[in-house]
Formats: C-alpha cells, structure tokens, sequence
C-alpha cells in the first residue's frame, strides 16, 4: 500500500508545493510546529532515511538544504532547523522547521493556518527558490 506522501508525488492528495524536481518534493506541513514547516521528500518511496542509497540521500540533503534557504528568506527566524524521525510516516523525509529557541523542535505545540495562508506562504517560498 502507498504511503500518504507518494499519493502526494502521485497527485492523489492535494498538497502546498514548495520545490519539486526529478528525484525529490517538498512541501508545507499541513500539521506544522511553526509557520514554513516544510517535509522534503524523495519521490522514491523507501522507509528509511538511512536505506536511501549514498546518491539518493545525499540528493535529498541538497535539495532540502535549497529549500531551508528559501524558506529562511521566507519566514522569519533564527535558524531552520532539521529533523528526521520517521514514524509517523513510512516514507523516508526531512522535516524543515523555522525557529527561534529549542522548544520549538518539540512536535508538541502546532500552528493552525487557513487555507489561504498555507498558499501565500507557499508562492512566497518559491518566489526564494
């Protein structure tokens, strides 16, 4: 069975694009810690991070370190930060993250955007790309 995020690369589910190429697509949390909460994902579905071949993984790191740049340009903050965890979906991805202080990375406390919002704040990050 596909996971929810190649339904996402298969056009099956709607998503808040940001970047996509070839190989890799990134786009806006809908459930996200911080406003610009951005997953980059291979469009290969594979579990793991770590089960990405060398190429493959270090592809995702490039591209996700593209996006980290524009969503910086995009929302305020002091850093974006990265984390990869892995359990809520089995299809390896990077979560982008604005913050300001370490509490953030958390994944307790979510942001609610509407719609409208969500697609702003998209067009703006790839008008940083």
């Amino acid at each position: 069975m596909s996971s929810i995020f190649t339904k996402i690369v298969n056009g099956e589910i709607p998503c808040y694009k940001v970047a996509e190429d070839e190989q890799f697509l990134a786009f806006l949390d809908v459930n996200p810690n911080a406003v610009g909460h951005t997953l980059c994902i291979p469009k290969q579905e594979i579990d793991k991070l770590f089960d990405l071949d060398e190429e493959l993984y270090l592809g995702l790191m490039r591209f996700s370190k593209k996006v980290a740049a524009a969503l910086e340009k995009t929302v305020p903050c002091e850093r974006i930060a990265m984390a990869v965890i892995g359990l809520e979906v089995p299809h390896a991805h990077v979560h982008l993250i604005p913050i300001n202080e370490m509490n953030e990375m958390r994944f307790q406390n979510k942001v609610v955007l509407t719609k409208e919002a969500f697609e702003t704040l998209a067009t703006k990050i790839q008008q940083n790309l």
